[in-house]
C-alpha cells in the first residue's frame, strides 16, 4: 500500500527540533524522502499503522502537523513527477 506522508513540525524551540529529527528518523526507516517534509512510504497496512503511531507518539498535536496521503496498490496512475531529481521506483531492483 502506497502513502504519501508530510509533516511540518514546530521548530521554535529545542524540542521542536528534537520532534523533527524523530519524525524525519522514523520516516526514512519506512519509506523514501521526495522533498524535505515528504516521504512515500510502500508497505503493508500493518507495518504501516505501526508507523502511524509512531508519528502520532512523536508529534506535539498542538504545534505539529502530521498528513497522510493513501495512494492505495494502483499508486501508479496517480502519481506523477515534474521537474529535478529523477523519481524512483519503489517496487524495483534494490541494490545495497
Amino acid at each position: 500500500m502506497m502513502s504519501v506522508v508530510s509533516y511540518d513540525v514546530s521548530t521554535t524551540d529545542v524540542a521542536g527540533k528534537r520532534r523533527l529529527r524523530k519524525v524525519a528518523k522514523e520516516c526514512v526507516n519506512y519509506g523514501q524522502r521526495v522533498q524535505n517534509s515528504v516521504f512515500e512510504v510502500d508497505v503493508n497496512y500493518s507495518t504501516f499503522l505501526k508507523l502511524k503511531d509512531k508519528l502520532e507518539n512523536i508529534i506535539d498535536h498542538d504545534k505539529d502537523s502530521l498528513r497522510i496521503y493513501y495512494l492505495g496498490n494502483n499508486w501508479k496512475k496517480r502519481v506523477e513527477h515534474i521537474g529535478a531529481k529523477a523519481t524512483y521506483d519503489p517496487e524495483g531492483a534494490l541494490i545495497i
